[in-house]
């Protein structure tokens, strides 16, 4: 699609460094500001696909950047500004290695280690006798590594992220407290909308002052799983699938076309048709999070867009 965003090549005054995540591109300007851009890239099995969907890219920075500012009262986050619908501007941070993902409810990937007959995710249990999209007796935080572009994230236990050093004891008892915190506010925020937050991931930094904060995405539908609250119960009760409000339908696809991001198998041809199907999905999931309309920004030429934004946004600060 001509109209996405899947890679940039800006040169920003002052800047000092690029780095090029699955879907997010972060340049490091002086003075300790950091301008992230949202792309239109699709990461999937920690792959990311061929073709770009539009809208992507604003979706995610603008739920993350309007969940971020109704948590700032709880967490500290990174957020200065969003001088475009693709970007936000903030202060660099030094990230942990670590993300944090906290579950409610035995979906996805726990659901999958569940039925291979694993009973301990990350170090923490998994009662017996539950069924997939079963809730938890309480959250359990099921902690990952940060992968290097293209490899997998791995679980990793607290134990182990401890006595590794990958993050210290003191750090880690914010982490876990910000965690629960952003997880019950997620919660309360997504039974407004009449959905149920079902499990997600934060990630977190270090200012160069030493404070922790909250970075990256935050109850983003990449980042996060949520189910209609609406006929929840009945639909566990009877065996069906929940109707969830995720990425995972991206999964499921890509699942049902032999693909897990294993080694060998190949990325399944994306008709233009699937991706606007998707583009459209993504849509649906802002107006359901955000319960507002989702206006679409003008993407006749969008490199240039985002460029003059930036550029219009460092001379005014």
């Amino acid at each position: 699609m001509s109209n996405t965003i899947m890679d940039t090549n800006f040169h920003f005054a002052g800047q000092k460094s690029v780095y090029k995540g699955k879907v997010r591109e972060v340049y490091t300007l002086n003075n300790d500001i950091l301008v992230m851009i949202a792309t239109d890239r699709l990461s999937a099995f920690d792959v990311v696909m061929p073709k770009g969907i539009p809208y992507k890219g604003q979706i995610l920075n603008q739920i993350a950047t309007k969940m971020m500012q109704a948590t700032e009262d709880i967490v500290p986050n990174w957020l200065m500004s969003t001088p475009d619908a693709n970007v936000a501007v903030g202060k660099a941070c030094e990230p942990f290695k670590v993300e944090m993902v906290i579950r409610g409810y035995m979906s996805g990937h726990a659901a999958r280690e569940y039925k291979a007959g694993k009973r301990m995710l990350c170090g923490e249990p998994m009662p017996e006798g539950m069924k997939e999209n079963d809730k938890f007796p309480e959250p359990i935080i099921t902690p990952a590594t940060k992968a290097e572009k293209g490899d997998h994230d791995e679980d990793i236990s607290k134990v182990d992220i401890l006595k590794k050093g990958i993050v210290s004891e003191e750090d880690y008892a914010v982490l876990e407290s910000y965690t629960k915190a952003l997880f019950k506010r997620g919660t309360e925020l997504a039974a407004q909308r009449g959905l149920i937050l079902v499990d997600t991931k934060y990630e977190f930094g270090k200012t160069k002052d030493g404070e922790i904060v909250l970075i990256d995405e935050i109850h983003t539908p990449d980042s996060s799983r949520y189910f209609y609250a609406e006929g929840y119960q009945e639909r566990q009760d009877s065996g069906e699938a929940q109707k969830q409000l995720s990425k995972e339908f991206v999964r499921q696809w890509l699942i049902s076309n032999d693909f897990q991001g294993l080694e060998g198998q190949i990325v399944p041809e994306m008709s233009d048709e699937y991706i606007n199907s998707v583009s459209e999905r993504y849509i649906e999931l802002y107006d359901s999070i955000m319960g507002e309309p989702f206006l679409k920004a003008d993407i006749t030429n969008i490199q240039e867009r985002i460029s003059q934004n930036i550029c219009k946004y460092l001379k005014e600060s």
